[in-house]
């Protein structure tokens, strides 16, 4: 499910469930148990890699589709938690975006200190609205948090996706780069900031990101219990079958 390569002092994640890296149970305790594992391992640094052509095409919905209601909520309660040990790790993270992000990929990537993403007709954020789906207030305060409240609030209303040079325009991603040089460059950005005194530099980091780490640790298992309910809405269940049906052919 995932790759692990050591750079010296940064670890390189790579997703490998091809072909879209899409998001099962599976994958996601996979990068959860790496990211929480590196600090402890020696890594003073992390990326986050994916496959070229798609860094995640998020959430595996035909997957999701054939589950009950506790599997359902199992799945996305292990998607939020892994969304958490990245957001609160205590290393600095990279999202090296080689090509599409759309939706739960977006909300990894976000969850980031920093985002490079490959130049070309790649596309990316929360296209949850497209599909029928809400996405909770801490997955929305992860994109306001980068982009502003207004950016934000036209985004996630139309469910939209942006490509990659207006993600960049709008500080949704922070670099972009050819393709083949995502992770070189995800790890150049890692290397400049470890050169900084440690210790500062790590509480700095501890309080400039205070918000993202409260926002998603304040999401409840009540809260999903609600987001859950959404996905068994009749609209919601038709989009899905629809999108499941897309993806089919």
């Amino acid at each position: 499910m995932i790759e692990l390569h050591r750079h010296d002092d940064i670890l390189e994640i790579r997703l490998a469930r091809p072909p879209v890296n899409a998001l099962d149970p599976e994958l996601l305790a996979a990068l959860r148990t790496a990211v929480r594992a590196a600090p402890g391992e020696g890594a003073r640094g992390v990326v986050v890699a994916g496959g070229p052509n798609v860094f995640s095409g998020g959430m595996d919905v035909p997957h999701l589709m054939k589950l009950d209601r506790a599997a359902l909520t199992a799945a996305w309660w292990g998607f939020f938690q892994t969304a958490r040990a990245i957001a609160e790790s205590p290393v600095p993270v990279v999202a090296a975006i080689g090509g599409h992000s759309p939706a739960g990929g977006c909300v990894l990537a976000l969850c980031c200190d920093y985002r490079v993403m490959a130049r070309g007709p790649f596309r990316i954020g929360l296209n949850e609205v497209q599909v029928g789906l809400v996405a909770p207030d801490a997955i929305q305060h992860l994109m306001r948090r980068l982009i502003g409240p207004y950016r934000a609030e036209r985004l996630l209303v139309a469910g939209a996706l942006v490509d990659a040079e207006q993600a960049q325009a709008l500080g949704l991603v922070d670099e972009l780069t050819d393709a083949e040089h995502v992770t070189v460059r995800a790890r150049a950005w890692l290397e400049e900031l470890l050169k900084l005194p440690a210790e500062p530099m790590l509480a700095t980091r501890r309080l400039a990101r205070a918000d993202l780490v409260a926002a998603l640790a304040g999401f409840s298992e009540s809260e999903l219990g609600g987001f859950v309910d959404g996905w068994y809405r009749p609209d919601c269940q038709a989009a899905l079958k629809a999108l499941v049906a897309r993806l089919g052919k």
